[in-house]
């Protein structure tokens, strides 16, 4: 009797098994994909060396956007996977209009990183940028 329980258990496991991995393979469990990491939304901090201010602007992300003599475009921003030391990283275009005999260069053209503005600076005279958020 004991015999027959065993193997009734064992037809059920045998079902479960193929049961689980057929609604796997359906319902594929996304727990951090990448586009929950990507923002449409760039947030930066823009100072005005010679009056002291500064600003915070929302850059839609592949849209220019016009700040006094700055025209900023922001391609892709990403948060970090990690929620004990958040990391942000932006990937900006920023052109000067004021340089009228170069307009297509560009006066910084990289990624940011939130952490460590220094790594890659925005180097201008009147201008400073710093990467505040992704959303």
């Amino acid at each position: 009797m004991l015999l027959k329980k065993n193997i009734k258990i064992g037809k059920i496991k045998s079902y479960i098994f193929p049961l689980i991995l057929f609604l796997y393979l359906i319902f594929p469990l996304k727990l951090n994909s990448e586009s929950d990491l990507e923002g449409n939304f760039t947030s930066i901090k823009i100072l005005d060396k010679i009056s002291s201010k500064n600003i915070l602007i929302k850059l839609k992300n592949k849209n220019d956007t016009r700040y006094k003599d700055l025209l900023i475009k922001s391609i892709k921003c990403k948060n970090s996977e990690f929620d004990d030391n958040p990391e942000i990283i932006a990937y900006i275009q920023v052109s000067d209009l004021t340089n009228r005999d170069k307009d297509d260069v560009f006066v910084f053209n990289g990624w940011m990183f939130s952490s460590s503005p220094s790594l890659t600076p925005f180097d201008h005279p009147v201008y400073d940028i710093w990467l505040v958020g992704c959303s």
